[in-house]
């Protein structure tokens, strides 16, 4: 099913043969939702993304090594077969202990922006790669590790991602406490009038992403949220009014 097509409730499946990589981010500090794709059906990837591609500023891509995380998800292939399919910029989260060795396998792949756990160490180095590479750099913590640990390299990236579940495993509940860290990186962007993003991942939904809003979020990460609903384009849109509600 590839090709222009209006599915139903309006949502677009996109042409193939958009350009690789180069993808839009938007303005720092705008509000974006970024589906996930760890949470829709395999077996219809690109049409589930076609499902969303009109209604979502960004496509979320979860990446696991089966060694910093339990689990083992999709690498640069799918990623660069992904990339025929729609315009979305790729927002790509990597949970490795080497993310290092594939950062350029994933740009030559299409990704626009990659994002390294700050645990894995060698921040500074993994920082500059992407930096080469050409890609939007960005650092995640998870739940438990402090806002102190990724302090040092506010001026240097473009997105902080503060993950609201321990990653892993899509479908788990949302760890409020979290929001005092994303309180602090959004004091710290505000103060040193830093361009950067704040995104949130873990639990996100139309009941949660207010309070993430509110405590200073712009970009919401929603997975089982979007493509466990019958209609994946209506929940990312009541995902959006909900995050805007929070902003008020």
């Amino acid at each position: 099913m590839l090709g222009p097509l209006r599915l139903s409730g309006g949502a677009v499946l996109v042409t193939p043969g958009s350009p690789a990589g180069g993808c839009d981010p938007g303005s720092f500090g705008d509000l974006r939702i970024a589906p996930s794709v760890l949470s829709a059906d395999f077996g219809r990837l690109a049409e589930q993304v076609g499902e969303v591609a009109a209604v979502a500023d960004w496509l979320h891509v979860d990446v696991m090594d089966g060694h910093f995380v339990p689990n083992v998800t999709i690498g640069p292939p799918v990623v660069a077969s992904l990339r025929r399919h729609t315009p979305l910029f790729f927002d790509c989260h990597l949970m490795m202990t080497e993310p290092g060795r594939y950062l350029s396998a994933f740009a030559d792949a299409g990704a626009d922006g990659c994002t390294v756990h700050v645990e894995v160490g060698d921040t500074a180095e993994l920082i500059t790669q992407m930096r080469d590479l050409g890609l939007r750099a960005g650092l995640a913590l998870n739940p438990d590790t402090p806002f102190d640990a990724v302090r040092p390299y506010l001026g240097d990236i473009d997105l902080v991602l503060c993950m609201t579940v321990f990653p892993g495993f899509g479908g788990q509940s949302f760890i409020g406490h979290v929001m005092d860290k994303v309180r602090q990186v959004r004091a710290a962007v505000e103060r040193d009038a830093l361009l950067l993003d704040i995104e949130v991942d873990g639990g996100i939904d139309t009941e949660t992403v207010p309070v993430a809003a509110a405590a200073g979020a712009n970009v919401f990460v929603a997975g089982s949220a979007i493509f466990g609903h019958d209609r994946p384009w209506v929940a990312t849109e009541a995902i959006r009014a909900s995050a805007q509600a929070g902003t008020r």
